[in-house]
């Protein structure tokens, strides 16, 4: 029935709306995944074809333009895209942002901007970031791109326009806070909202405003990829798919410019789970103008956190009360590391920073060859560092001094490397898992876990070790248990009823490795057994959990970060629920206790909170 109805559709609408009729036309490119097989012809082909189109004026591109969002993918892309003989606009997708190893600072170096804002007879075009921003789960606007959005719409001048908004998700609970741009959206007179990701043609229905999926550029099984070319005439807008240098295919699907209402009262995030736990109160919060996309470090009666627009911050632990601020040339997504009245932090603007944790004052500051997204681990006096640019190094904290530098790593790191016994662990955007001699860089040994896909290396995950034994998850499923002197495996498993993904703990007394699961249930293990023993699985189901926060437990409580805004605390004795607090509807980085009535936690949507749990 569906296909005799496209096949209906088809025939009642024109090939392209008639010229006299159209007010203007673009092209909708999505989805070129440049780094893939045929990414590059296909979009070479694309491009050749639009400059052979002198009725399209303009081209939009929504997202996902690159497989892994890599300096050289980047720049490939834009080489091709710059053969193009007409305006474009540009915004990344979520295979741009999640693997970039440059924190997504290339994005905007490369192309200029991660948002565009322009108008074309009388239509005002709005294009945002979707993320996830290398961090792992649902797609989420980034706070400064919320920010960006909020200033283009106190634009007087621009106050009545029509709206084409595009972003490359669709505006549905696939992203974590699609409401904060519809609420933004509600009193404008938005004419449809475009998106690719799906790579397919589809039509939608958003809030009562019409929403249009667009098909990939990759050929995929066909011989020849293709686009679409989108006609505006005054009562319509229309959608055509476009096989280029082949032919343009009847309309698949019509708009109406007229008639479209918002709808009134739509559903919106619950936090009705507060009231259920009213011991547990936000003491303060602060609201970044950017999202955090790290843990945060706690430093007696202060706490020091970044964010995506670059700065290193304090406050107080007593009050949130604003210290200092330090502002690099990059977003940060590392934990900051203090040491001996010293915190250091790198950025993807390539420098290693180290300030005085009691002024935000400038200790240091070192270049590396590339963007750093991974965090600092101490060992001694050492600040250990993986980066982008295939080296891990060290810095002496006091002095700034290069003790060494390891230069044969395979991919980038992410993670915040682990410290144990002499040695520094750390995975790999390239399937592999390394060991150093913390002292000398010298390496003891490396472990691959045979994936020839690098999205299921070890490499977003906090390891964790005791007994001689070193702990990974991945996405690849597996939990996997290295010896820490040899790197070969102890066991390795993949339990299809616990699918363990990147987020991962240990019990305060080593007894314990936590681990949350696909399925939204966090396990315990028993940490001093040579063999998988499961000792407990929370009976408290958290829903589909992909993202990597890790686990940390404090005085028999284990506190669990979750991907929609969710702190969860559970008995470390057997899983069962404490308590838990919704404060956002974004990633939460981690929750870390302070002691048993004092808790921070921070999100990627910039917030940065503190609870405190009433005694019973």
């Amino acid at each position: 029935m569906r296909h005799l109805f496209y096949c209906f559709l088809c025939c009642c609408l024109p090939v392209l709306a008639s010229g006299q009729d159209t007010l203007f036309r673009f092209a909708l490119v999505t989805d070129t995944h440049i780094g893939v097989q045929t990414g590059q012809e296909d979009l070479e082909r694309t491009i050749a074809d639009l400059n052979a189109q002198p009725q399209v004026e303009f081209v939009v591109f929504s997202g996902d333009v690159t497989e892994f969002g890599t300096d050289e993918e980047l720049q490939l892309a834009k080489s091709i895209i710059n053969r193009l003989q007409k305006p474009w606009y540009i915004i990344p997708g979520n295979h741009d942002t999640k693997w970039s190893e440059s924190g997504c600072n290339s994005f905007r170096t490369v192309f200029g901007n991660e948002t565009f804002s322009f108008v074309h007879k009388g239509y005002w075009f709005l294009g945002t970031n979707c993320g996830p921003n290398m961090r792992m789960g649902p797609g989420q606007v980034p706070r400064e791109n919320l920010v960006w959005l909020d200033a283009q719409l106190k634009q007087p001048k621009r106050k009545g326009l029509p709206i084409i908004y595009i972003n490359h998700y669709p505006q549905d609970e696939g992203l974590n806070n699609w409401f904060d741009v519809l609420d933004r959206l509600r009193s404008r007179d938005v004419k449809v909202m475009l998106c690719g990701h799906g790579h397919a043609n589809k039509a939608y229905t958003w809030e009562g405003k019409p929403g249009v999926m667009c098909r990939s550029n990759l050929r995929a099984k066909a011989p020849i990829g293709g686009y679409n070319i989108v006609s505006l005439t005054a009562d319509s807008i229309y959608f055509n798919e476009r096989t280029p240098g082949v032919a343009t295919l009847p309309a698949w699907h019509r708009v109406a410019l007229r008639g479209s209402q918002w709808e009134q009262n739509p559903p919106r995030p619950s936090y009705a789970v507060n009231d259920t736990f009213p011991q547990v109160k936000v003491k303060w919060m602060v609201q970044e103008a950017g999202d955090m996309g790290s843990a945060v470090a706690v430093n007696g009666n202060q706490v020091i956190y970044t964010n995506t627009n670059g700065d290193i911050a304090a406050v107080q632990l007593a009050s949130g009360k604003k210290q200092w601020r330090f502002s690099t040339g990059g977003k940060i997504y590392a934990t900051p590391l203090v040491y001996n009245g010293y915190v250091v932090v790198p950025s993807t603007d390539g420098y290693v920073y180290c300030l005085r944790t009691a002024n935000g004052h400038l200790a240091w500051k070192r270049p590396t060859g590339k963007a750093i997204v991974a965090s600092a681990a101490r060992y001694k006096e050492l600040a250990i560092i993986a980066g982008s640019d295939g080296h891990c190094r060290a810095w002496h904290i006091p002095s700034g001094e290069q003790r060494w530098d390891y230069d044969s790593v395979k991919g980038f790191v992410e993670t915040r490397p682990m410290v144990y016994h002499d040695k520094v662990y750390f995975g790999s955007w390239g399937n592999t898992f390394y060991a150093l001699n913390a002292e000398t860089g010298t390496p003891v040994w490396r472990w691959t876990n045979g994936a020839s896909n690098r999205m299921f290396s070890p490499a977003a995950v906090w390891p964790v070790a005791v007994d001689g034994k070193a702990y990974l998850v991945s996405p690849d499923r597996y939990m996997t248990v290295l010896d820490t002197e040899t790197g070969l495996p102890i066991w390795r498993v993949q339990d299809a009823d616990n699918n363990v993904r990147e987020s991962l703990g240990i019990s305060a007394d080593s007894n314990r490795i936590y681990a949350k699961t696909m399925q939204g249930y966090v396990i315990a293990l028993n940490a001093r057994s040579r063999e998988r023993e499961l000792l407990w699985k929370s009976p408290l189901a958290l829903g589909y959990e992909i993202c990597p926060s890790p686990i940390n437990e404090y005085n028999g409580i284990v506190y669990v970060a979750g991907q929609s805004g969710v702190v969860t605390a559970l008995s470390a004795k057997d899983g069962s629920r404490a308590w838990q607090h919704k404060f956002s509807n974004c990633l939460v980085n981690t929750v870390q206790p302070v002691d048993e009535r004092t808790v921070i936690a921070s999100s990627m949507d910039g917030k940065l909170i503190c609870l405190e749990v009433a005694g019973k």
